[in-house]
């Protein structure tokens, strides 16, 4: 089958535009419900706030599950300063300097919002000597709202309060070269393959060999999306996530990435072999790697005492947690060894 990867970009964009940064997701969740109702697909929503999608497959006593998850970084605003500028508490594992000069939305519990620049305090250099070498973090850094406010009180009547959540802009691009830059690939480029391979299913009546789920969880950044409300009759659990690049990885993005190993302990052996296996004899492009800071939706699964197999693939995906950036060769790969998994049997 033909991957149509510019349908694939095109959820991409779609996704990576509605703020979900953990512990806010519902605009993204409804997005999911939405595009499942259109396509005639079964789901029920979790406590959670997860989605959890159903396709029945020839064998209904042995079943798959893949999630991806829909939440991303975001931040919260931790206090408002006396200068009518925020101070933000991060939520989701990244670092200060890598959202110095981002342009952001705080959402107020109204359902008002508000633009502003994610920035050091000390930013003007006509007025701040030295201003590179001070220190990205939660004492120096600041949203400097794009509104007149001159003191927290101006704040505080527009309706901004502590609590707020801070949701960052994609700022996305898709490119001649075949590269898609933006923020938040991690992981809605996975949750839009996930979409792409849904739609197929469906549109050409394609028959699974087992009931497959489909779970788009809204809590990974956090560390605990896809750790519960997995149906009881599921075998093999495969997280469909970021392969993360860098030195001494051997992800890249125009490969999919077969995880050996993260942060958790080693992924089910034999089925990241069914998966190498697979790869090979559908002439898929991939790596094997191990992410000795990573956990996925699986490695929660398995530490919350799940009685599966696990695993996890996913898109190469440069800068993460930062300037993000992946290759629709990347999607195509991921996207045509989810389609060979599906497939295939049990390991």
């Amino acid at each position: 089958m033909e991957i149509q990867t510019n349908e694939i970009v095109s959820y991409i964009k779609e996704l990576v535009h509605i703020p979900s940064p953990s512990g806010n997701t519902e605009a993204a969740i409804d997005f999911m419900k939405s595009f499942l109702e259109k396509n005639q697909v079964s789901f029920k929503t979790t406590n959670k706030g997860a989605v959890i999608a159903t396709i029945r497959g020839e064998d209904d006593s042995k079943h798959r599950l893949l999630t991806a998850h829909v939440d991303t970084l975001g931040a919260m605003v931790k206090e408002i300063k006396s200068d009518g500028r925020l101070k933000l508490d991060l939520i989701g594992g990244f670092y200060w300097n890598t959202i110095e000069g981002e342009y952001c939305s705080i959402h107020t519990n109204s359902g008002k919002t508000f633009s502003g620049t994610i920035m050091m305090h000390q930013t003007a250099a006509h007025v701040y000597k030295g201003m590179n070498e001070l220190k990205r973090d939660e004492k120096n850094m600041v949203v400097r709202v794009d509104e007149e406010f001159h003191s927290k009180k101006d704040v505080e009547e527009a309706g901004i309060s502590v609590g707020d959540f801070v949701s960052f802009q994609p700022r996305f691009e898709q490119l001649d070269s075949g590269f898609v830059k933006s923020r938040h690939l991690d992981d809605k480029a996975s949750v839009a393959i996930l979409m792409y391979v849904i739609k197929q299913i469906k549109v050409n009546s394609i028959k699974l060999p087992y009931t497959t789920h489909f779970l788009i969880s809204n809590n990974e950044e956090i560390g605990y999306g896809g750790n519960s409300n997995i149906p009881t009759d599921t075998v093999e659990y495969l997280a469909v996530d970021m392969g993360a690049i860098g030195d001494g990885q051997a992800t890249d993005e125009f490969t999919v990435s077969i995880c050996a190993k993260d942060s958790g302990g080693p992924y089910h052996h034999g089925l990241r072999k069914h998966l190498v296996d697979l790869a090979e004899k559908h002439d898929i492009g991939y790596k094997v790697d191990i992410y000795p800071y990573y956990g996925s939706d699986a490695t929660a699964a398995i530490r919350a005492g799940a009685d599966i197999v696990h695993g996890l693939i996913g898109p190469g995906i440069d800068a993460s947690h930062a300037f993000e950036r992946t290759h629709i060769k990347s999607l195509k790969n991921t996207t045509e060894l989810i389609h060979a998994y599906l497939k295939s049997p049990l390991v």
